[in-house]
């Protein structure tokens, strides 16, 4: 009874036990039942979208020989309709099969699809094509989206014969400045619409007053979410104002945190996490822990957040999670397991052991070319004013701006973005020499010199749309007038730069000549080749002295390297992406400087937790 399709063509006794499975809140008794029978779930989230395909039951199994019981999941809705009205549902994107081993593994699912999911994941899981929509209001009704999903996931249900014993509406609205309960219940109506009236709705929302008030709705169940740093009591008391019956559920509970650049290692003490959430279990609670394996922003897929500045997601989401970015149990879930022994059978057997690991050492670069090369093989765009706009036809990236200085400009003279225009990093070059950076927030200023006429490049670096709170329409590019001295600046042509295309393709390789090329700073692309060892296990790649950009094994973009910002200093290298018996390509994009040595290693341990390097 995997899927109801079975009942469509059977009307045999499987089938008819196929729907008497059941998954239901007792209010009177204040728990879930499954089946007819209590049922409390100990939970743990994991996110398909950053684990590689081939380790998704590596992963489900450890979180199943963990005692694990049901498993909590995000949908990306940018994730699987990158382009408006192109639906993907294959490769690593294919959530069906997720749910299926999930299901294979003896794992529930309590599924979160959004439309908007935070998750520290790029714009909180919006598509980046709404933005080129004018006066989108974010977090609106998502229909076409909903009904491509919401068809699929119903067959998942529980009483469908599936996993999936509830569905989350929307994300933690309260923290949401609109707290518009007309959008919630467009939201409730389409949710009932594709996903039939016996499936349990609810909601997730921060330990607040404010944020339970402007999230809960009624005909959703409230759940709350806090850490190790909350009183339970007081906790569950408040999610008792907005549900006086039914179960009590924790539905993040935090068992680490994320990474900024620039900012020291997140970590959450293990013995805090144990303990609490044997307190929770101990009082009936349903608890799902975030995250119980975090994985890696690979691409551009991270996220940021804003508050008093733009801070941006590392590429790793270890989360100082139960499982290790790359899969592996650590003390803290050996802890847990201890703890959820006292409260319901662990399955019999070993844990399954951590994935191969291989120091596979040194591998020095080429210098291939010029980043600004890849604008010959881009169709420019020329806006006909003169401010630059958020350029629509490449939502990920970088995207480069020319244009010819208006005078000479033989002394250092102020090149300025009044207006914070940046978004969110710019390296600027004139004639192909690299000048310096601007930073969204704490760099809007810097000199320039040169002569009337020289071409003026400016590549600009999205590091992430903002994932939380009130800013999350996060246009990219260069969003106002930059003004050199007293001049704007005027006559811009656009390029949108589809690096990961001129990697897959190997347009860069094609055009290195084979010569050396001339030292200097600026955005420089290097290229390399790891040879085969006859293995093709996990490895984690430091790029000891360079200074900031993206790497690429095998035409796979693992993510954004800041080794000088810190705190993570290596990227994961997941062994399915590289090949034991050929040789791998490995491309690197340095944006500022590159060391003389130009090597990377090939480590087999991750470091992610130093501040900034010496280089």
């Amino acid at each position: 009874c995997v899927q109801s399709v079975l009942c469509a063509i059977s009307e045999t006794a499987v089938c008819n036990q196929c729907y008497s499975r059941s998954f239901s809140i007792d209010y009177k008794n204040n728990c879930f039942q499954k089946d007819g029978k209590p049922f409390q779930y100990i939970s743990g989230s994991i996110h398909y979208s950053r684990i590689p395909r081939e380790y998704w039951k590596d992963r489900l199994l450890k979180m199943y020989m963990t005692g694990l019981n049901a498993i909590q999941v995000y949908v990306p809705w940018n994730f699987h309709e990158t382009v408006q009205g192109v639906f993907n549902f294959a490769g690593d994107r294919d959530l069906e099969y997720f749910l299926n081993l999930a299901n294979q593994t003896g794992l529930l699912v309590i599924l979160r699809p959004g439309p908007y999911i935070c998750a520290e994941w790029e714009m909180g899981g919006l598509p980046a094509w709404l933005l080129q929509k004018p006066n989108i209001i974010l977090r609106s009704p998502a229909s076409e989206w909903l009904a491509e999903l919401l068809t699929k996931m119903r067959p998942w249900l529980y009483q469908n014969g599936g996993n999936i014993i509830s569905v989350q509406v929307e994300n933690e609205y309260g923290s949401y400045f609109a707290c518009d309960y007309n959008y919630m219940r467009h939201l409730h109506t389409l949710f009932r619409l594709f996903l039939g009236e016996d499936v349990i709705l609810f909601t997730t929302d921060g330990n607040t007053d404010k944020e339970m008030i402007c999230g809960t709705l009624e005909g959703l169940y409230a759940t709350i979410d806090f850490g190790t740093d909350t009183n339970i009591t007081a906790a569950f008391i408040r999610q008792r104002r907005f549900e006086p019956k039914g179960p009590l559920v924790n539905s993040e509970f935090y068992t680490g945190w994320l990474d900024h650049w620039g900012e020291k290692h997140a970590s959450v003490d293990t013995v805090k996490v144990s303990k609490m959430l044997g307190e929770m279990l101990s009082m009936g609670a349903s608890v799902n822990m975030y995250m119980f394996e975090g994985g890696t922003n690979f691409g551009y897929w991270n996220g940021a957040d804003h508050d008093s500045r733009f801070r941006s997601v590392v590429t790793s989401y270890d989360y100082n999670a139960p499982l290790s970015e790359a899969g592996d149990p650590t003390d803290k879930l050996l802890a847990i397991r201890d703890v959820i022994k006292n409260f319901r059978d662990i399955p019999v057997g070993p844990m399954p052991p951590a994935t191969p690991k291989f120091a596979y050492g040194f591998v020095t670069l080429q210098k291939v070319c010029k980043t600004l090369f890849i604008c010959k093989i881009s169709w420019p765009y020329n806006p006909s004013y003169s401010v630059p706009i958020f350029f629509h036809r490449l939502y990920y990236g970088f995207m480069l701006y020319r244009t010819t200085l208006p005078r000479n400009v033989p002394e250092p003279t102020p090149l300025i973005s009044p207006l914070n225009g940046i978004h969110d990093r710019a390296y600027v070059s004139v004639n192909g020499v690299y000048q310096g950076l601007m930073e969204r927030d704490t760099a809007l200023v810097m000199n320039v010199t040169g002569q009337q006429g020289d071409q003026l490049d400016i590549l600009v670096e999205n590091m992430g749309r903002i994932n939380f709170g009130s800013y999350i329409n996060d246009k990219k590019g260069l969003l106002g007038n930059l003004i050199l001295g007293n001049d704007v600046l005027t006559d811009w042509s656009i390029y949108p730069l589809d690096i990961d295309t001129a990697v897959a393709n190997g347009w860069l390789q094609a055009a290195h000549s084979g010569s050396a090329m001339e030292a200097g700073d600026g955005p420089m692309i290097y290229s390399g080749t790891l040879k085969s060892t006859g293995l093709a296990w996990d490895t984690f790649v430091k790029l000891n002295g360079w200074t900031k950009g993206q790497v690429w094994v095998n035409e796979v973009n693992l993510g954004r390297y800041w080794p000088q910002r810190g705190p993570q200093q290596t990227l994961y290298v997941p062994g399915p992406f590289l090949s034991a018996t050929q040789p791998n390509n490995i491309t690197v994009l340095e944006l500022e400087r590159a060391p003389s040595h130009r090597r990377i290693l090939f480590m087999d341990r991750p470091q992610l937790n130093n501040t900034g390097q010496k280089t």
